[in-house]
């Protein structure tokens, strides 16, 4: 039977990716530096969930260079992870400079996305009873 292991995604900022995906609670869990090839690869996960990784995958910038721009993060599609309270979790993000691009109007989902434009969608179990000011906030760009 096939195990899911990770979904990777190319990033330009390997911090500020680790940071954003630690505002969900998610924690690295390996990380490889590989001089030869030119890259990093850092594995992250839920704690106590190592099924669901995320592979970050930084290319370094050539000796002198800035570095390759990944654009059309939108192509990827999006990573789901389901969430304790969907209110507070937009909340804390929302707090730390994070765009909702789909705010949980509903108590059910939200749209966020990545410093790099990956659209990442959080699911509450169950639903939540409506509350403002998500009911009210519009969406913001696409998700």
């Amino acid at each position: 039977m096939p195990k899911f292991l990770h979904s990777m995604i190319r990033v330009t900022d390997i911090d500020a990716t680790v940071a954003f995906f630690g505002l969900l609670g998610l924690e690295q869990v390996k990380r490889y530096d590989t001089e030869e090839g030119r890259f990093t690869l850092v594995y992250l996960a839920a704690p106590g969930d190592d099924g669901g990784q995320v592979e970050l995958t930084y290319n370094w910038p050539a000796e002198g260079g800035t570095g390759e721009r990944y654009d059309g993060g939108r192509n990827f599609g999006h990573l789901a992870y389901q969430v304790d309270n969907i209110y507070e979790t937009c909340q804390r993000l929302m707090e730390a400079g994070v765009t909702i691009n789909r705010p949980p109007r509903d108590g059910h989902m939200a749209f966020v996305r990545t410093p790099d434009d990956i659209s990442i969608e959080l699911l509450q179990d169950g639903r939540l009873e409506p509350s403002e000011p998500w009911t009210s906030m519009p969406n913001v760009g696409s998700w």
